[in-house]
């Protein structure tokens, strides 16, 4: 089967009232790199990552998410994939043009079902990136996004349909039904995955660590500087990552993870875990504190009033 025109997850933005602390708090603590601001959007990159930035951070008198951005392989694709959005009735916010952020490139922005304002980019310049050395607690790359959605089913169908993501893994919770669906757009397990939530909303944004003995580390160097832990350390099943989350200083859920399974595009078929039957469909290894309705709830968030909101920047 052919893969879809998006190529890869490139970075997530959100704003919020408290931008020093957030700032302070994924330079200083989370061990990201500020990379420049501009007009008070701060931009920064991870140590082992080509991208230019994985996170930006901007300054909203509301807490909310202002984009997701995903790459695609050159300008055609990028025109082709805005023209056949529109096609469909996809609300564009923005056609296709010059990417005024750092490493540039050429891309548009668009509305997802639930009102997210995703960008789709490409010819954008590669940063200087370097090997994370043993022991080094920083990440190495941004790994997935996670998203909630009180329609998850017909969010998960939009991002197939639109986009040309494939179902990797489903969660259940036995006859309540499906909370978590796992979607690739490359052969990552999952570089997007939609969770059953009450309103739209960030469930988490995660992180690559450089290997196991880097997680086990970073996740007690968190501990120990006093970063408010909701669930962890542990490994899933679906992924066959290992998880540390954590909340950012505005109460965002953010994960420390590594060793995210990769899969064959073609020949992986989806399972679903029922969580209420085996615990090793939540933590393989045992040793996270137990998954339950507390633990989900701290991933609610509160309800984004960036919906159908584009960000002015």
């Amino acid at each position: 089967m052919v893969k879809p025109l998006i190529t890869h997850l490139r970075h997530v933005g959100i704003a919020m009232p408290d931008l020093d602390r957030q700032l302070a708090f994924y330079r200083d603590t989370w061990g990201l790199t500020h990379v420049e601001s501009d007009t008070g959007v701060h931009f920064l990159a991870a140590e082992g990552s080509p991208e230019n930035y994985i996170v930006r951070l901007r300054k909203d008198d509301q807490k909310r998410m202002d984009l997701v951005a995903f790459g695609a392989a050159n300008a055609a694709d990028v025109d082709t994939l805005c023209n056949q959005l529109r096609a469909d009735g996809v609300q564009i916010i923005h056609e296709p043009t010059r990417v005024d952020t750092p490493g540039g490139g050429y891309g548009f922005r668009f509305f997802d079902c639930d009102g997210r304002v995703v960008e789709v980019s490409a010819d954008v310049a590669t940063r200087e990136f370097r090997s994370i050395e043993e022991r080094e607690l920083v990440p190495v790359r941004l790994s997935h996004f996670v998203i909630n959605s009180n329609n998850p089913e017909a969010t998960v169908d939009w991002y197939i349909k639109h986009l040309g993501f494939k179902l990797s893994d489903t969660l259940c919770l036995g006859a309540r039904g499906g909370f978590m669906w796992f979607m690739r757009c490359n052969d990552w397990h999952h570089s997007l995955a939609i969770a059953r939530g009450p309103h739209t909303a960030i469930n988490h944004i995660s992180f690559e660590l450089r290997g196991l003995d880097e997680f086990m580390r970073g996740t007690g160097r968190l501990l120990r500087q006093g970063t408010q832990m909701i669930w962890g350390p542990g490994r899933h099943k679906a992924g066959d990552n290992t998880f540390s989350y954590f909340f950012d200083r505005v109460g965002n859920c953010v994960e420390i993870t590594t060793e995210l399974e990769e899969v064959d595009w073609d020949k992986w078929h989806p399972s679903v875990y029922d969580i209420t039957t085996n615990a090793d469909y939540s933590d393989q290894w045992g040793t996270a504190n137990p998954m339950n309705e507390f633990v989900s709830k701290q991933q609610f968030n509160d309800p984004d009033r960036g919906v159908f909101v584009a960000p002015p920047l």
